[in-house]
């Protein structure tokens, strides 16, 4: 069944009022008609089966049929903070990783990233990355849409860790010598509802100075396996082991 992410002020108490795109997906796209049935998610994560009642060119409205006991969601909030790669490999990591599960994306400029945004171009692929990660969640059935978080530096980032239980970053030859050396270890410690940032380099990974920072604001390096990772690759790496390790192995 098909699933759509509704803003909280269109939830009336037994009807959904639906706009925007989601009206031009349902009825150019889907080719949905009066009596059909779709999946309505609230920002909150609950979902509902809705009946559609009328369809208008501008808008939709749906009844609330059967509320939905379910949830997909991961059992630890995982944020990837992503150092700004070449290309739109920053779309893969962001599709990729909602279908995984993850919480919200941080962008951040890396000491080695090659890409620049200035203003005008952050604020569109914001919204852009907003579009993709709902499309994503609805795809997966999420029931919550990943936070994409505004565009930082390093120091906006280690501001930003202040929100998180466990802090963690892809480092592989420091990963050799600390508690953490393999992420293995970060995940078994592992607690229910815990916040977990992850930080992972951009091409080329983090620098020298940059690891030091990261270290001495309280992030533990990781080995994310025996072989080198790309950057796209290396956040779907995390989430799926943690996935597996607490829902499929139910080692919470």
């Amino acid at each position: 069944m098909q699933r759509y992410f509704i803003p909280a002020e269109n939830w009336a108490a037994d009807t959904v009022s639906i706009f925007g795109d989601d009206v031009h997906h349902m009825t150019r796209v889907m080719r949905f008609k009066e009596g059909d049935k779709v999946i309505c998610n609230r920002p909150d994560g609950k979902a509902a089966i809705c009946v559609i009642r009328t369809l208008d060119p501008d808008h939709i409205s749906a009844a609330i049929v059967e509320w939905l006991n379910e949830t997909v969601e991961l059992p630890v909030n995982v944020t990837i903070a992503q150092g700004l790669p070449k290309g739109d490999k920053i779309d893969f990591v962001l599709q990729k990783g909602t279908e995984l599960g993850a919480a919200g994306f941080i962008p951040f400029q890396s000491e080695r990233s090659i890409v620049v945004w200035d203003k005008k171009k952050t604020e569109k692929k914001l919204n852009r990355f907003a579009k993709l990660v709902k499309e994503a969640s609805e795809q997966s059935h999420r029931n919550k849409i990943p936070v994409i978080h505004p565009l930082v530096n390093m120091d906006g980032l280690i501001r930003e860790s202040n929100n998180y239980n466990m802090l963690l970053f892809a480092y592989e030859e420091e990963a050799k010598v600390t508690a953490y050396q393999s992420f293995a270890k970060a995940v078994k410690s592992l607690g229910r509802n815990q916040n977990v940032l992850v930080c992972i380099g951009p091409e080329g990974g983090f620098s020298a100075n940059e690891a030091e920072t990261l270290k001495a604001n309280g992030f533990s390096p990781v080995r994310l396996g025996p072989r080198i990772l790309r950057t796209e690759t290396a956040s779907l790496y995390v989430l799926a082991s943690i996935s597996y390790h607490l829902e499929e192995l139910g080692c919470e």
